[in-house]
């Protein structure tokens, strides 16, 4: 299979959606792997080396995709890629198409074949290629909102693990799952008094078992979350629910009862945000202060790490992509039950039925194509 590896045109994405040691297994199966040039720089990876690894290298992005029966990615195409998807095309990367509606049409006009890291799902209901930068997503929120608690930041002027003789700053962190856990883990390493809040007691009497002494779970309901709000300092969204927009569970009203300085990192931002007022903003403009109240709402966090979340992410996505460039979507879906549910577009129709009800469009059940 022909293989195509844009660079990244995103504000600050600097990730690449392969690593040359990536390229260089694909190659090593008789795939032939395209980079564009400078695809992996920002990542610390040099054309140099992707050639080393057998790779070949592309002047400019239409080059890439006019040449590529499979795109790799990192993000989900922006408007300057649409005119460049062609029919029948085979586009494997992060959509998060629920809260997109121009990016859902535009795919659906192409008559590609899209195929979400983000629904890709295990038996068990876990989500492989949405857990690495869930991780580092996680833990980037906790560094992210400490910096943005500091006065000159607008923040609350708290140091998040205090000092002797002055209590910690209280951390909500809303969903437990991986983006929570993570998010937990680093509050807590840093001193803070975290409060867990999730909708699943099996999920929390785990997290009891796990967290250290200074992490307390609470279910989470309209009336618990107002409660906690008020003396909350840094409030982390990490609520999903896979391939669907994410629900509000913090209102515009709400606002009213933080303390000013409040610092609000929406981690779900890509999938609409759990929090009302949040809207996805850049790593050149990160945040935006309404009442008071500080927003964090980046939607592609992990690409200011480039390097580290290149290396995790390639080493979720690459068994999948050698299966996909090996098999073909159709054979490799077939024969691996967790591709389906990543099959959101085909051929115009689309397959995933909670991006369809998103936008009240026709769904067309998936079996139709296998």
């Amino acid at each position: 299979m022909i293989i195509g590896v844009p660079k990244e045109i995103k504000n600050n994405e600097n990730r690449v959606a392969l690593t040359p040691a990536g390229a260089k297994e694909l190659v090593k199966r008789g795939h032939t792997v395209y980079v564009q040039h400078t695809a992996g720089e920002g990542s610390g990876f040099s054309d140099s080396e992707y050639e080393t690894a057998g790779a070949k290298i592309l002047p400019t992005i239409e080059d890439t995709y006019e040449i590529a029966e499979m795109i790799i990615k990192v993000k989900e195409p922006i408007e300057p890629e649409y005119a460049l998807i062609k029919e029948d095309q085979l586009l494997f990367t992060y959509f998060h198409f629920a809260s997109h509606e121009p990016l859902t049409k535009a795919m659906v006009d192409s008559k590609a074949v899209c195929l979400a890291y983000e629904t890709v799902e295990k038996s068990d209901r876990s989500l492989p290629l949405l857990i690495p930068m869930s991780e580092v997503a996680g833990r980037m929120s906790v560094q992210k909102g400490a910096n943005y608690l500091e006065k000159p930041l607008k923040g609350r002027g708290i140091l998040l693990g205090g000092v002797p003789g002055v209590l910690p700053a209280k951390v909500l962190i809303l969903g437990g799952g991986i983006v929570g856990t993570q998010a937990a883990w680093m509050a807590a390493g840093l001193g803070a008094d975290v409060t867990i809040m999730d909708v699943s007691l099996q999920r929390m009497r785990y997290l009891e078992d796990v967290m250290p002494a200074n992490v307390n779970t609470m279910m989470s309901n309209e009336y618990n979350i107002r409660k906690m709000i008020k003396s909350a300092d840094l409030i982390i969204g990490a609520v999903l629910i896979p391939g669907a927009k994410a629900p509000h569970l913090i209102t515009r009203d709400m606002l009213k009862d933080m303390r000013p300085g409040t610092v609000l990192v929406d981690v779900a931002v890509d999938q609409g945000g759990c929090i009302e007022t949040c809207k996805p903003t850049t790593h050149e403009n990160p945040t935006f202060i309404i009442d008071d109240v500080v927003h964090y709402c980046v939607a592609n966090m992990p690409g200011a790490v480039p390097y580290t979340s290149t290396l995790a992410l390639t080493n979720a996505t690459l068994p999948y992509a050698i299966q996909l460039a090996d098999k073909g979507w159709k054979k490799a879906a077939q024969e691996n039950a967790e591709l389906i549910p990543g099959l959101n577009v085909i051929n115009g129709d689309i397959v995933y039925k909670a991006v369809a009800e998103a936008f009240g469009m026709n769904y067309v059940p998936v079996e139709k194509y296998l």
